[in-house]
């Protein structure tokens, strides 16, 4: 879990003090598991949420990153140059990301949510999600372009 944490919060210390609010709130909510489903998916539930909470909607509203959405992949980058990336450089990139940026990517991408779900999880409208995930692949997508221009 210590894992789900470190891809939600911006630093160690930050990611071990959401595990442990999690893990108080799995025991203090053990009663309620209701055997209908893994233990494990519970409790990753429970850890995604109390990230959620650490990093609230009214706290990543505001920022700007003064970075413009385009239709197109203007880049020229070819697709075997993602494939040098290590997944700690990856998980780096990821985590250099705007916190509301970063909490849509990691639910959409990586813990599987649609949109629909994320939204009423944040308490904002679906295409906000939307919006923030494409912001978030556009600025990922920058971000690997300039490493791969340091690295040639």
């Amino acid at each position: 879990m210590l894992g789900v944490c470190n891809r939600y919060a911006r630093n160690t210390a930050d990611a071990e003090d959401i595990l442990q609010d999690a893990f108080i709130k799995v025991f203090d909510k053990l009663h309620q598991f209701k055997f209908q489903g893994s233990f494990e998916g519970w409790i990753r539930r429970i850890v995604i949420n109390t990230a959620l909470k650490k990093y609230s909607v009214s706290r990543y509203e505001k920022e700007v990153v003064g970075y413009e959405i385009k239709d197109k992949d203007e880049s020229g980058m070819e697709p075997s140059a993602y494939s040098h990336i290590t997944q700690k450089e990856l998980m780096e990139l990821i985590n250099n990301l705007p916190d509301g940026y970063r909490l849509i990517f990691n639910l959409y991408v990586i813990e599987g949510y649609q949109h629909d779900e994320i939204a009423e999880m944040l308490n904002i409208q679906p295409g906000t999600s939307r919006s923030q995930l494409v912001k978030a692949r556009n600025l990922l997508q920058k971000q690997l372009i300039e490493l791969q221009k340091i690295a040639v």
